[in-house]
C-alpha cells in the first residue's frame, strides 16, 4: 500500500514539474508583436517610434515587427493577412484605418488587437460588443478648446474654416465635434472636405475665399503628412492653421491644444503589457489621453505677423530652434 501512494506522490510531483516547465517555457517563448500603420508622417511615427522603445524597454521577449502601408490604404488587409499567416501574436493597429482593417481581418481569432491613435472608436466600430478582442487608446481632442485657443491669440477673429479628409472617420469627426461647438456658441464657419492631397490647394485658397480668417484641420493624417504645402498656401494669405497635435505644430502649424504622441504610445504600451501578461482586451476599456498638451509655434507667428505676448505663452511649449534643431521648451 505505502508503494502504491509513494508511485502516486512520484506521479504528481512529475506532472507537477512538467506543468512548471510547460509555463515557463511558454512564458520565454518569443512573441510576435505586429506594428501597423497606414503611412509615414510626424504623428504616426512619433507614435510607432515610442510604442517601440517602450516594449524594448520591458525587456520582454519580443519580436518586434514594424510594417507601413506607405499611403496605400487598400494594402492594409493583405499587410495584416501576412502577419496573420506568420502567427502573430499581438497586432498593434496604428490610426483608424488600420484598426478597421485589422478588425476584419483577425475576426473570429484569439489574436488581440491593440490601436492606437483612434478619434472616434464607436464611429469606427473598433469598440463594443462586436470587438471583443480590441482596446487601445484614442486621439480624440477637445474641440471646445480648441475653438476658445482661437480666441486667445485672435480674440477678434470673424470665421473659421475647418479643413478635413472626407475619407477619414477619425478627421470627419473631430470636425463634426467643431461644428457642433461652433453652432451652439454661435461661431461663424466654412467647411471644404478633400479627397486626395492634390486637392489641398484649392481646398485651403476655396475656404480663404469665403471670408475665413483663421484654419483648423484636427487629426487628420493626410493632411498632417504635407503640412508644408497647407502651411504655405494658407501663410502667404496670412492666415493662422490650428491643428490637432503636437507634431503638426512642429510641422508648421500654429498652435494647439491637442495630442501628446509620446504620452499617447506610452499609455499604448502600457495597455499592451497587460493583455501580454494575460488580461483580456474586452475587460480594458479604450482609453482617451489623461492629459493635454499646448504647444505654440512662434516661427509660424513671424510668418502671419501675429504678435505674441508673454502672457499669451504662459502654460504653452513653444516651438524654438537651438543649433539648427527646432524642439519645445518653455
Amino acid at each position: 500500500m505505502r508503494k502504491r501512494q509513494r508511485i502516486i506522490v512520484l506521479i504528481f510531483i512529475v506532472s507537477l514539474l512538467m506543468l512548471i516547465l510547460a509555463a515557463c517555457s511558454k512564458k520565454s517563448e518569443q512573441m510576435r508583436i505586429s506594428i501597423v500603420q497606414p503611412l509615414s508622417h510626424t504623428s504616426l511615427d512619433q507614435i510607432r517610434d515610442t510604442i517601440v522603445a517602450g516594449l524594448k524597454a520591458s525587456k520582454r521577449n519580443l519580436e518586434i515587427v514594424t510594417l507601413n502601408a506607405n499611403g496605400d490604404t487598400s494594402s492594409l488587409p493583405t499587410i495584416l493577412q501576412n502577419e496573420k499567416s506568420k502567427g502573430t501574436d499581438l497586432v498593434i493597429a496604428i490610426a483608424t484605418p488600420t484598426a478597421q482593417s485589422a478588425k476584419n481581418v483577425f475576426d473570429g481569432t484569439d489574436v488581440p488587437i491593440v490601436f492606437a491613435a483612434v478619434s472616434d472608436p464607436v464611429a469606427a466600430g473598433v469598440t463594443g460588443t462586436d470587438a471583443k478582442n480590441i482596446t487601445g487608446v484614442s486621439n480624440q481632442i477637445p474641440a471646445a478648446e480648441i475653438i476658445k485657443l482661437v480666441s486667445h491669440f485672435q480674440p477678434g477673429y470673424k470665421k473659421i474654416g475647418f479643413l478635413y479628409t472626407s475619407s477619414e472617420i477619425n478627421s470627419v469627426s473631430t470636425i463634426n465635434a467643431a461644428k457642433a461647438y461652433a453652432d451652439a456658441n454661435g461661431i461663424a464657419y466654412e467647411e471644404a472636405a478633400i479627397a486626395a492631397l492634390n486637392e489641398l490647394p484649392t481646398a485651403v485658397n476655396s475656404l480663404i475665399a469665403k471670408g475665413v480668417d483663421v484654419l483648423y484641420t484636427g487629426n487628420d493624417n493626410t493632411i498632417a503628412s504635407a503640412m508644408p504645402t497647407y502651411t504655405d498656401v494658407a501663410y502667404a494669405k496670412k492666415i493662422p492653421i490650428y491643428v490637432g497635435a503636437d507634431s503638426m505644430v512642429a510641422d508648421g502649424g500654429f498652435a494647439t491644444v491637442g495630442v501628446d504622441y509620446v504620452q499617447l504610445g506610452n499609455q499604448v504600451v502600457a495597455m499592451t503589457l497587460k493583455v501580454l501578461d494575460g488580461a483580456e482586451p474586452s475587460d480594458i476599456p479604450y482609453e482617451t489621453l489623461s492629459d493635454y498638451a499646448k504647444y505654440v509655434n512662434l516661427h509660424a507667428a513671424d510668418r502671419l505677423g501675429l504678435s505674441v505676448t508673454d502672457e499669451m505663452l504662459q502654460d504653452f511649449m513653444v516651438l524654438v530652434e537651438k543649433d539648427g534643431v527646432s524642439h519645445f521648451g518653455k
